[in-house]
């Protein structure tokens, strides 16, 4: 009885032993596989560093319009009449308001003409150098066929010249003629050559006139003329205001 209760048990065993084995390798083969935590965080951020992820970010201009909405969204009036707390924020939106209205007044129109000065000015605020150095650009241009910038240039230099000797007074809104109508007081003799290379330099410059060879070379000779030579009266001449 106990030789048969022995061989029952075994044989459980063994078949028991032998319908594990089957089980636990569909039970792996049906096992979700994934990353691990570290690996599917590192993931995440290589997704989002992307750029229709970065493109997609509200700029800084975004996040200041809607905070400024909001704010305005929240100014309701009490209903009890009391303005002593909304009071600071209708000061500060009318004076806002009074800004702008000022700057469309008063900037807009004198930033223009500031522009337009700029525009027609002989030399720009920024424009230092010394008339052997504009000398020197202009015969670079020329040299290189650049007759345009030959004249411009030297044209500039020969007014840089008289302004170095203070034969003349420039500001950075001195204009072509402004220069030439100073120059012909102290130089009488040349004021029809001053005049013409005034408007010849306006002609090249704004009005899309030709750079001819012949109107350089007429130039490098008033310049030579004028470069050195004592003018009428030694005093430097106020600049005249053309129209």
């Amino acid at each position: 009885m106990t030789v048969g209760v022995s061989a029952g048990l075994c044989a459980a065993v063994s078949a028991t032993g032998a319908t594990s084995a089957p089980t636990a390798a569909v039970t792996a083969a049906f096992e979700p596989l994934g990353p691990s935590a570290p690996d599917a965080r590192q993931w995440l951020l290589t997704e989002l560093a992307k750029p229709e992820y970065e493109a997609a970010k509200p700029s800084w201009l975004d996040r200041a319009s809607e905070g400024f909405l909001n704010w305005l969204s929240s100014l309701v009036v009490p209903s009890d009449g009391n303005l002593g707390g909304f009071l600071p924020a209708v000061v500060l939106v009318i004076v806002i308001a009074l800004v702008v209205i000022a700057f469309i007044v008063f900037g807009r129109p004198r930033l223009a003409r500031k522009m337009a000065a700029d525009q027609t000015a002989l030399f720009g605020s920024r424009d230092l150098r010394s008339s052997a150095q504009l000398r020197a650009s202009a015969a670079a241009a020329a040299d290189a066929g650049d007759y345009r910038t030959a004249l411009e240039e030297l044209y500039r230099a020969l007014a840089r010249r008289q302004a170095e000797r203070t034969i003349v007074r420039l500001t950075p809104g001195t204009t072509a003629h402004g220069f030439a109508a100073q120059a012909s007081e102290c130089y009488p003799m040349h004021a029809a050559g001053l005049a013409q290379a005034a408007r010849t330099f306006d002609d090249v410059r704004y009005l899309g006139g030709a750079a001819t060879r012949e109107a350089y070379l007429q130039l490098v000779a008033l310049e030579k003329e004028l470069r050195d030579r004592p003018p009428v009266s030694r005093q430097p001449v106020p600049e005249r205001v053309l129209q």
